[in-house]
């Protein structure tokens, strides 16, 4: 493709909000990532966030379906996010829970705390700070253009089908692609029905299919996308 002449420079950038959203599996952090490297801006993986809570959560043993306690360790726990060298760094109570977060059981869990309305309200808050404090960003995520920054600069719908999308988890951890396929149309069934916040393509998204192709043919093609 062509470079887009419109296109603002690094510089011009301060201050832009980029939303990705999309179903888990289907790229949007490596994508994110990438196009927060290209165009010089910081970036954010709120997934990471809930997870983050998640197993906050289940390490004071609380049930992750008990509304209000679940809703007090969102608004008390001490959760820091960086990307370093390309890979978002999570630490919880000051403890590097990087590796942790993607683990079985926080996986298990996720949904039932995402879908906390206290817990969204919180992370929300902090990931508009967030912003405010890096003066923009790339910030991928599930309800991103259509609840926490539905004014962005820029707003993306990253997909795949459930099929593709099990082959990359497959590849990347092991298991057996159908399990992993079921797995996965029902984490986007629940993060699709769920009352706060549901995953939905927000009015204005641009839809990127990530299947069949590669990480810079995705990056290349949102970049084409841009502002």
């Amino acid at each position: 493709m062509t470079p887009n002449p419109d296109r603002k420079t690094a510089n011009e950038k301060a201050g832009v909000v980029i939303a990705i959203d999309g179903p888990a599996g289907a790229g949007k952090s490596t994508v994110g990532r990438a196009v927060a490297a290209e165009i010089g801006v910081g970036y954010l993986d709120t997934g990471a966030m809930y997870r983050a809570v998640t197993l906050a959560v289940l390490r004071r043993g609380i049930d992750p379906h008990d509304v209000e306690d679940v809703a007090a360790v969102a608004s008390t726990v001490t959760l820091d996010i960086d990307d370093v060298d390309g890979l978002t760094v999570v630490t919880v109570d000051g403890s590097d829970v990087t590796m942790e977060i993607r683990g079985r059981e926080v996986t298990a869990a996720v949904s039932a705390v995402a879908a906390n309305s206290a817990v969204r309200s919180e992370l929300v808050r902090r990931q508009r700070e967030w912003v405010a404090t890096h003066g923009g960003g790339v910030v991928e995520g599930r309800d991103i253009g259509s609840v926490v920054f539905p004014d962005a600069d820029a707003k993306l719908f990253v997909t795949a089908s459930p099929r593709i999308r099990a082959e990359r988890r497959v590849a990347e951890m092991g298991g057996d692609v159908d399990d992993i396929a079921a797995s996965i149309i029902e984490r986007d069934r629940k993060d699709s029905s769920r009352a706060d916040s549901p995953l939905v393509e927000a009015s204005g998204s641009a839809v990127v299919d990530t299947s069949g192709l590669s990480i810079d043919e995705v990056v290349q093609e949102i970049l084409e996308m841009l502002p």
